[in-house]
């Protein structure tokens, strides 16, 4: 039986991938061995010897302590795409919004209530909230992953020309992405050809203030930013100048910030991308099931600190070891299990960066108490499970 602590509300269809005849769901738990956490801050929380592994029902990772926990062998899986539709829709939403002057538009409408004259009113008031299609304009995305593609494939369907930069791009994302999407070698090819830029990107020190003076002035006069995906993404007073200069005509982000509220071609939405029920049910259903499939078979997948291993289970015993990634650990393995007598039927090995994971399924009689106390004391072992 294994104790599962959540530290935020977790949708039920999350935890129904729980059993109650494997997990127990105890948010008092001292000594939890899975922990599942939405948008609560990890970072001065304790990490009791018990806990295997924390489940982020969401993409990003930043109120969890993920070095502390790779040091402690801990797992942290996050949820990446399943709140991409919800993204997506939003972006899309704040491309024909922000274009149209809605916000503004809305707003002004309200103030002719009582109005004698409203039929003239809205006539001749609707001038100042002239804004321009989307039809046969150029958008820019960096960042073609789950929610970048999405955006690029309706950008396409509205009329719009895509152009897509990213260097990393996966051959899932590839394969979703429409063919009209054309593909930019770099940020410096792109930028000046667009009038819209919206960047799907996850916020990673090498990612943190991609859009910065540099970027913008590259941009063509006029250019529209959208931001739906981390607001370190872009540097706000590098922004805040360009919009005064008018390189940047509007900035639609998710993310309000104190220097950027109350200024004139600036909307903020309060960080609604993933607040929909759909996204909050497909993130806590992807996390209960990477958290399940981890404690009771040893695989990871859509870990942000270890390698992706999975494997199905074979017959006997499963070990899992998480471990320096070093040279002679292998062989330091192998030599445990031949000493207790083992016959190994699948080995995985994988690494990633400094950490490494490998997942052995064994046969044979063997003392797990002792072996696990063997395989403890390599030097490189920083967490031993036998399944």
């Amino acid at each position: 039986m294994y104790t599962i602590k959540t530290l935020n509300a977790i949708s039920p269809a999350g935890l129904a991938k729980l059993p109650s005849n494997q997990f127990e769901i105890d948010n008092s738990a001292a000594a939890p061995h899975g922990v599942l956490v939405r948008s609560a801050d990890m970072h001065e929380a304790p990490l009791p010897e018990s806990l295997l592994a924390i489940a982020r029902a969401g993409a990003g990772t930043n109120n969890i302590p993920v070095e502390d926990c790779t040091d402690k062998g801990i797992v942290v899986f996050n949820t990446p795409g399943a709140n991409a539709n919800g993204v997506a829709e939003l972006t899309v939403g704040a491309l024909v919004a922000g274009s149209r002057h809605m916000a503004e538009g809305m707003a002004w409408a309200q103030t002719l209530k009582g109005s004698e004259t409203l039929a003239k009113d809205v006539e001749k008031g609707k001038k100042q909230f002239v804004g321009p299609e989307l039809r046969g304009k150029t958008l820019g995305v960096i960042g073609l992953g789950a929610i970048g593609a999405r955006v690029a494939n309706a950008a396409i369907a509205l009329g719009m020309e895509v152009l897509g930069y990213d260097p990393y791009i996966s051959v899932d994302a590839a394969w979703s992405l429409s063919r009209s999407v054309q593909h930019c070698l770099t940020m410096g090819e792109m930028l000046p050809r667009c009038d819209y830029v919206t960047i799907h990107v996850p916020y990673l020190p090498a990612t943190r203030h991609t859009i910065n003076e540099r970027t913008l002035s590259a941009c063509k006069d006029g250019v529209r930013i959208l931001n739906f995906a981390r607001g370190e993404l872009v540097d706000n007073a590098a922004l805040l100048e360009a919009l005064a200069s008018g390189k940047v005509a509007e900035y639609f982000c998710d993310f309000p910030a104190e220097e950027l509220l109350g200024v004139r071609g600036v909307y903020c939405t309060p960080h609604l991308g993933a607040s929909t029920p759909e996204s909050e049910t497909n993130c806590a259903v992807m996390a209960a099931a990477e958290l399940s499939d981890y404690l009771k078979n040893g695989n990871i997948l859509h870990s942000v600190n270890l390698p992706d291993v999975q494997q199905p289970r074979g017959a006997g015993k499963r070990i899992c070891i998480i471990h320096k990634n070093e040279p002679g650990v292998i062989s330091g393995i192998t030599a445990a299990l031949t000493a207790a007598r083992l016959n190994i039927e699948n080995m995985v090995n994988k690494s990633r960066k400094d950490i490494a994971y490998t997942l052995l399924d064994v046969t044979g009689r063997f003392d797990e108490t002792a072996l696990a106390g063997d395989l403890r004391a390599l030097p490189a072992a920083v967490r031993v499970r036998i399944l």
